[in-house]
């Protein structure tokens, strides 16, 4: 469902940040997705809810929210006004890896401090000609974070790989190309039923959507660095150009064309 939507994206000159977002939503639902990067969120207006690793979650105005990469989750107004968020994406890099796991248990944060050291670094981000200011501010939000994330240690064995995890190298490879499940299910030699079950029990997403999700952030950085949205969709592996408005104004409720302009 989408509403009446305000949203305003930019990519920074600044290490480890990939991308600046900001939104206002009144009635909009995120499908499943995941990303490649760290979501660090904060809220000005209204409650979050969304589902994170088949977990239900609430976010109030005075809570960090730390997303993972890689683990699904969606999200949803919680009231009649809608949200405000202010989204920062960082590089994979930024924060260890070992740190998934944790966030994904935790990802809500109340720390006002920390709060208020991420509102700080979203103004820096819109100051062109800061880089220095926003670099020393996410460094020290990065260990804030960490600080938080390794209070309760968390030990995670890795399941073993299987066939889920073949599909997932291959949609991967053949992200902007396209794969159908049949032609994965003769190469890796099982029933196309049981590959998306597989799947979406190892990844608690299915196939198609997880495409989807990735071919939407690959739009997102294309549309940020300047390419026209109608020589996205091809780029990125959708059909055409209203095959791509379709799936991008569902997930972040405006048009391509809107999403990388800033009034």
């Amino acid at each position: 469902m989408v509403g009446e939507s305000a949203v305003s994206a930019w990519r920074p000159d600044v290490p480890g940040v990939a991308e600046v977002f900001h939104a206002h939503f009144v009635q909009h639902a995120y499908p499943v997705h995941t990303h490649t990067v760290w979501t660090l969120l904060i809220l000005d207006d209204g409650v979050l809810r969304f589902d994170l690793d088949r977990h239900d979650h609430g976010t109030l105005r005075s809570q960090v929210v730390l997303l993972p990469p890689h683990v699904p989750h969606d999200g949803r107004t919680a009231g009649p006004q809608g949200f405000r968020k202010r989204v920062i994406y960082l590089a994979e890099d930024t924060i260890d890896a070992e740190l998934i796991g944790p966030a994904t248990d935790r990802p809500n944060l109340a720390d006002s401090l920390l709060w208020d050291r991420i509102g700080r670094l979203h103004g820096s981000l819109a100051r062109p000609g800061e880089t220095l200011e926003a670099e020393s501010r996410l460094a020290l939000i990065v260990d804030r974070l960490g600080t938080h994330l390794r209070r309760r240690p968390v030990a995670v064995t890795p399941p073993p790989r299987g066939v889920a995890d073949d599909l997932h190298d291959l949609l991967d490879e053949r992200l902007t190309t396209g794969l159908t499940l049949d032609e994965a299910a003769r190469q890796l030699g099982v029933h196309p039923a049981h590959l998306v079950r597989a799947f979406t029990k190892r990844f608690a997403i299915p196939p198609h959507l997880y495409v989807t999700g990735r071919r939407v952030e690959m739009a997102r950085r294309l549309l940020l660095s300047g390419m026209p949205a109608g020589a996205v969709a091809g780029e990125v592996g959708f059909y055409d150009q209203s095959h791509l408005t379709r799936h991008f104004k569902r997930m972040l409720g405006v048009t391509p064309s809107r999403y990388a302009r800033r009034d």
